[in-house]
């Protein structure tokens, strides 16, 4: 396993129990770093999210500490190799600098563990090895670990002298990486993949919503060659469509129109074999979910979504640091006096994000229930302005992360309404 070496932080040990998310470590240090972490709402990242919540937990250790490994701050190089990797879907390219940041040595190799394996642990272990985020890059980084290397995974968004260039090839951006890790890594944007398992766990949800996107345009594929004959089918939900709609389709579109609706049968069949499955999932192997349920219009699916995603509560120090890390806040180009009001970012994982909205719509619509976060959406929306009710909808999914993960670190009973004590009544 890599030794990760944090010379101004102590790291405590823990165990991270996948079935009730306990992170159990040393006491007596995790007691002595919480008498010494102030107690102001300003440091500990209180907001108006997390005011909705009760505590049930006598304490929490710092998050500082907990997730200095998500957060590590990179340094500069001096000693030893730098390798960058850039990876593609066949062969891979590398480039080794030495201590003097001197090319040492290039090659390439195809992009399959036992090749990288062959190549890479000739390395000593003090190695740093960099590459781009990519499809291939979570279950190399973690082989590469296994290895022993010190491996820096970089955002490609972060790294334009990659992206940008004119003279761009697999070579050249390999001896990129190598030198943007060895002299200023953290300009990279470092980040670090979840594990295998949960990586598996989370292509469940994804498959579901494959299938819900494909199912969703079979349907309107029926429903537009059906109209086309003149006639119109009902209006149904999407579950109960393939049984709605049998024996209202025209008899001379019956031998286009009848194989969708039969595949559009068994997708839904399939569809529901996904909910259970992530429901055992939910239940069973991550509890801790049961705790962003708590808030209507939360469901499993997003629940479990939010979880695997962020692999780690303590990864953040400040629970508002999620909706930046899901792209839910907007730009910046501010210059002067000038201070234009932009887009949200949209950085981060786009289905999290887009399944939060989900979310925030519905506690903005007409069947939301009565709370904190309705009320300050309908108060955003009675502002005005242009798109005022889309702006609210994306504030609100931004506090609605906020408030997950905030229930999520300190297992706290959600109060949907905080006014001067009272509760409402749901």
């Amino acid at each position: 396993m890599v030794q990760w070496k944090f010379k101004e932080q102590t790291m405590i040990k823990r165990n991270i129990n996948n079935t009730n998310g306990n992170l159990d470590g040393d006491s007596h240090v995790q007691e002595s770093a919480r008498k010494a972490s102030p107690k102001s709402k300003k440091r500990t990242g209180e907001t108006q999210e997390s005011r909705c919540c009760r505590s049930t937990q006598s304490s929490r250790a710092p998050a500082i500490e907990l997730g200095a490994i998500w957060r590590r701050r990179w340094k500069v190089q001096w000693e030893g190799l730098t390798v960058g990797l850039d990876i593609g879907d066949r062969y891979s390219f590398y480039c080794v600098l030495n201590e003097q940041a001197e090319v040492h040595e290039r090659g390439k190799c195809r992009t399959t563990e036992k090749d990288l394996r062959a190549v890479f642990s000739k390395f000593p272990a003090e190695t740093r090895v960099a590459l781009e985020a990519s499809t291939q890059s979570g279950w190399i980084s973690r082989l590469l670990e296994e290895i022993g290397l010190d491996v820096l995974v970089g955002q490609p968004r972060k790294m334009p002298q990659i992206y940008k260039s004119v003279k761009k090839n697999d070579r050249v951006d390999a001896e990129k990486l190598a030198r943007q890790a060895r002299l200023d890594p953290n300009e990279m944007g470092p980040i670090r993949h979840r594990s295998a398992e949960m990586q598996m766990d989370l292509a469940v949800i994804r498959s579901r919503d494959a299938l819900v996107a494909v199912r969703t345009k079979l349907i309107n594929t029926v429903r537009c060659l059906v109209k086309g004959t003149g006639e119109r089918l009902p209006t149904c939900s999407a579950e109960s469509f393939a049984k709605r709609v049998q024996g209202l389709i025209p008899e001379g579109a019956q031998a286009a129109v009848g194989p969708l609706v039969e595949m559009i049968g068994s997708m839904s069949l399939q569809i529901r074999h996904y909910d259970d499955q992530i429901e055992r999932l939910a239940e069973k192997k991550y509890s801790q979910t049961k705790l962003l349920r708590q808030v209507k219009g939360v469901g499993p699916v997003t629940s479990l979504a939010f979880v695997l995603t962020l692999a780690d509560p303590y990864r953040f120090e400040h629970s508002r640091d999620v909706g930046p890390y899901l792209g839910l806040v907007p730009r910046q180009d501010e210059s002067g006096d000038s201070k234009p009001q932009l887009r949200i970012t949209k950085a981060g994982d786009c289905y999290l994000r887009r399944l939060l909205v989900t979310s925030a719509q519905y506690v903005m619509g007409p069947f939301g229930p009565d709370c904190d976060l309705r009320r300050k959406g309908l108060e955003l929306c009675a502002r005005g302005g242009k798109n005022a009710r889309k702006r609210a909808v994306v504030a609100i999914a931004r506090r609605l992360a906020v408030l997950l993960h905030k229930l999520w670190v300190n297992g706290e009973v959600y109060e949907p309404v905080r006014d001067n004590g009272v509760v409402a009544v749901t």
